[in-house]
């Protein structure tokens, strides 16, 4: 009986010619072009390009973010990009990548500055570009989710600090625009903090929101909902946010101390409405309720609303001292004045999907910062954020369906992975992907949008 299982011996190579790895980065390339970024980053970075320079700062701070989007993790990924120098161009040698982040970090407040300008104009085109499927574009709020997260360091790099997680490294608060439940989300802030930054420090909180708020198109800075947990529920930062004149809703997680709890323990039966699920059905053994009443909240904003959560814990979940008849609570507070209790519920506890752009991030740069000086670590979260929008965007702009949430790991499987052959031929230059790789049609349906998209 013949062995089905044996394969002919695999001869290896290195012979093959006009073959090219990552053929799908081809679509982060077009972003860059529509949404203008490549150029708005060469008009930024100007300063910094020496007279007779031959690489410019801001295509090296673009292929940089690409090398990021395919899952690089250090300035000598790079080098992915300069081997295929048809489909990415030129791109300049690691040391003088090295100098010009170097320069970047000397002079890091306006570097940054002219970064996050370019970031803002792009995201002004690429939002206008995705019309219906852009954040906010339905008339609602635009979510914008606020959370730190720790980057542990394995090495002595400048402010890195014992964590309250016991760990050693840098604390970043980071901010981001949600897409909803279709899509994913891109990063406005990332905001480099020492490792023994407080995780509800108040001028932090104002300092990512207002870096976060420049980011957005200016007709849609008074449309935001700014939603927290309980590092972002103090006094001091939703005074700020409620600031006559601002116009800035608010969701953040409300701790709970013995006047709650006591104010919990004393709502009637009947005040209790059954929570929501992901898909906005009665969700069984939650409930919700308001405390607003119960409280003195004179210290507090104007109108500040509170809403407690009952639930009965998973089996095997611990519960807390703060935890009573077998139930856990958790509150947060809302300027909203109207809406359901479920719906207002549901909307703050969708603040969880900032976990999962975090998550993202670190996949895209963000789980270890490479360099050693704290300056040009900041210059590296700039390019983490450049990356993550890239991604976004390309999602946003050029697929439909389930590929809209996909995150980094199945892109770079499934689409950035698939080779290709360049063919010349009529004065044209024809990427050939491979015909049996699943996602080619897709692949070549999001480029022909975004081709589409840019000719338009």
């Amino acid at each position: 009986m013949k062995n089905t299982a044996c394969r002919p011996k695999i001869i290896v190579s290195a012979d093959g010619s006009g073959i090219v790895s990552q053929a799908g980065a081809l679509l982060l390339t077009q972003v860059l072009q529509v949404t203008g970024l490549r150029r708005q980053l060469s008009a930024g970075l100007v300063r910094w390009r020496a007279p007779r320079a031959v690489h410019d700062p801001g295509k090296i701070v673009a292929d940089l973010a690409v090398t990021l989007a395919l899952g690089g993790d250090c300035l000598a990924d790079v080098a992915v990009l300069r081997a295929e120098p048809e489909l990415f161009g030129p791109v300049a040698s690691d040391p003088v990548i090295s100098r010009l982040v170097s320069q970047l970090a000397r002079d890091a407040p306006r570097a940054l500055k002219a970064i996050r300008a370019a970031r803002a104009a792009a995201r002004e085109r690429a939002w206008a570009l995705a019309g219906q499927k852009a954040p906010g574009a339905g008339g609602g709020l635009i979510p914008v989710d606020i959370d730190a997260t720790i980057v542990i360091a394995h090495s002595e790099k400048e402010q890195a600090a014992p964590t309250w997680k016991k760990t050693f490294g840098h604390h970043p608060l980071t901010v981001f625009a949600d897409h909803g439940a279709g899509g994913s989300g891109e990063p406005l802030a990332i905001m480099l903090r020492p490792g023994n930054a407080g995780s509800n420090t108040a001028a932090d909180h104002v300092q990512a929101t207002r870096l976060a708020l420049a980011q957005l198109p200016a007709w849609l800075r008074r449309r935001v909902l700014i939603r927290a947990d309980s590092g972002g529920g103090t006094q001091e930062f939703l005074a700020w946010l409620a600031r006559p004149g601002r116009r800035l809703a608010y969701s953040a997680g409300f701790t709970i101390t013995g006047e709650v709890q006591d104010a919990i323990l004393k709502i009637p039966a009947a005040a209790w409405t059954p929570a929501y699920d992901s898909e906005r059905q009665v969700r069984p053994g939650a409930w919700v309720a308001e405390i607003t009443g119960m409280l003195d909240l004179s210290a507090w904003p104007q109108g500040m609303r509170v809403i407690v959560r009952r639930e009965r814990p998973h089996p095997g979940a611990p519960l807390r001292f703060t935890d009573a008849g077998g139930h856990r609570f958790t509150c947060f507070a809302t300027s909203t004045t109207g809406g359901q209790l479920a719906d207002l519920e549901l909307r703050h506890r969708r603040r969880a999907r900032c976990e999962d752009r975090i998550r993202c991030a670190k996949d895209t740069g963000l789980r270890n910062l490479p360099l050693h000086g704290f300056a040009q670590n900041q210059i590296w979260c700039e390019i983490v954020a450049l990356a993550c929008e890239l991604l976004a965007w390309m999602q946003m702009l050029a697929f439909t369906g389930p590929a809209r949430s996909w995150e980094p790991k199945r892109l770079r499987l499934r689409i950035f992975a698939v080779a290709g052959r360049l063919v010349r031929g009529g004065r044209r230059l024809r990427l050939r992907l491979a015909a049996r790789w699943p996602w080619t049609a897709q692949i070549i349906a999001a480029i022909t949008q975004l081709y589409a998209l840019a000719s338009g």
